[in-house]
């Protein structure tokens, strides 16, 4: 009871080979493979926003502290 073996994988391709042919794996593959990719980006560029804030929010409005605002 150790996970997946060698023959798990063997059955898990040939039911995907019955299931979607032959021709359609790669095109299945190649889209799932440029899927992660653009998860990966989003999740980086999330991450890049949460490091580099951009202002503070004050009662729900964000406010640039480059700006500094003067009521004369």
């Amino acid at each position: 009871m150790g996970g997946i073996q060698g023959w798990h994988l063997v059955i898990i391709i040939v039911l995907a080979l019955l299931l979607f042919g032959a021709p359609k794996l790669p095109g299945m593959a190649r889209s799932m493979g440029q899927s992660l990719r653009i998860f990966k980006s989003e999740v980086r560029k999330m991450k890049d926003d949460d490091e580099d804030p951009k202002g503070e929010t004050i009662d729900g409005h964000v406010v640039d502290p480059k700006t500094d605002e003067k009521n004369d």
